[in-house]
């Protein structure tokens, strides 16, 4: 992530990019990264040989945190770990001056708490990318307790930038992209923990609009990340969010996916994973998955609003659809629900005028 991040800002904002790492070994490879990728431009005549040079002498890398010194915005990439992400911002504020802004890019923890224990709190901002960053558009930009507006209407004006769609969010748990996939996916796994065939849960929810299919997406997530997301929101919304004795199986067995696939694409449960997955004996049926996975979305979306995570529901629409890839046809999320109805039975209201989530 931190190469595809070095990469972005040197392509779009054309400034001197440092990498640092905890050995000389992965800033060669991060920065190597970046060269090849601007080498791959060059080659698809997208850029100029003179052009990919001064875009290549402009990355460089430092074990050094003084090397930081003089930069203007500091972003770290680093695991989703409060004690790790801490000490990289305690480590760099005795070097960068005190209007140097720290943005991190966590998906999920609370910035507030990243910036408690420093001397300029004000100036940490959650700037959270997508993966892969040359894709998708979104940029969650969330606001900690004590981040003041000189340091937001940077992260904006640096968003706008990199050619970057930003919303702005409130400092609560999993933000918006997360928070909600985390609820929906775990519904999924839940109903499987219950006795629900995988091919059938996996199936179940497709008319939500997600890119792929929950148990395809927890590969490419990769199951330990999923895990600990899920985690994070269970510590704060443990009547809402629950661990999958299933994905931890998975977890634990160092399982990356669920489905293999035979010579004629076609795909099964990996066998090992079916018997590593606790199962119930109450499985659900298709509609019922379905109903219970657009109910989860509707509930943890009326919560989301009345806590002020985003502005409007058209925001939580625009994280998933930029963020995710979520189906354009459906014209979102919150349209969806407005139309089947799930919005009213959940909630008591519509969360759009009626007629704007017509189709």
């Amino acid at each position: 992530m931190a190469s595809q991040l070095a990469l972005l800002f040197v392509r779009q904002l054309k400034v001197p990019v440092i990498l640092t790492d905890i050995d000389q070994e992965r800033i060669d490879k991060g920065v190597g990264y970046v060269h090849a990728e601007i080498d791959k431009l060059q080659g698809k005549k997208r850029l100029s040989p003179d052009a990919a040079n001064r875009l290549k002498a402009l990355v460089s890398g430092s074990l050094d945190k003084a090397a930081f010194a003089r930069t203007d915005w500091v972003i770290e990439a680093v695991f989703e770990n409060f004690d790790v992400k801490k000490k990289v911002f305690a480590e760099l504020e005795e070097f960068v001056s005190p209007e140097t802004i720290l943005a991190t890019n966590t998906s999920s923890l609370s910035i507030t708490r990243m910036a408690a224990d420093l001397k300029h709190p004000e100036r940490v901002v959650g700037f959270h990318f997508f993966n892969p960053v040359a894709v998708l558009p979104l940029l969650e930009i969330v606001r900690g307790d004590k981040t003041d507006d000189v340091t937001l209407a940077t992260a904006f004006a640096t968003a706008k930038s990199l050619k970057k769609s930003a919303v702005l969010i409130a400092d609560k748990p999993g933000f918006v992209f997360n928070r909600l996939l985390t609820r929906a996916l775990g519904e999924v796994m839940n109903a499987i923990d219950e006795g629900t065939p995988f091919d059938v849960a996996d199936n179940a929810i497709s008319e939500l609009g997600m890119p792929m299919s929950p148990l395809t997406l927890l590969s490419l997530v990769g199951p330990a990340v999923a895990l600990h997301t899920g985690e994070t929101m269970a510590e704060y919304y443990p009547e809402r969010f629950h661990d999958s004795p299933g994905l931890q199986a998975m977890v634990a067995n160092k399982k990356s996916a669920v489905w293999t696939y035979g010579a004629d694409g076609a795909k099964t449960v990996d066998p090992e994973i079916a018997d590593l997955w606790p199962q119930g004996d109450s499985p659900s049926t298709s509609e019922q998955v379905l109903d219970r996975t657009r109910r989860a979305f509707a509930e943890e979306i009326d919560i989301m609003l009345q806590e002020g995570v985003v502005a409007a529901a058209q925001d939580i629409d625009l994280c998933l659809i930029l963020g995710g890839g979520f189906g354009f046809w459906n014209g979102g999320i919150v349209p969806y629900l407005d139309r089947t109805g799930t919005s009213e039975a959940v909630t008591g209201h519509r969360f759009l005028d009626k007629g704007v989530a017509s189709v």
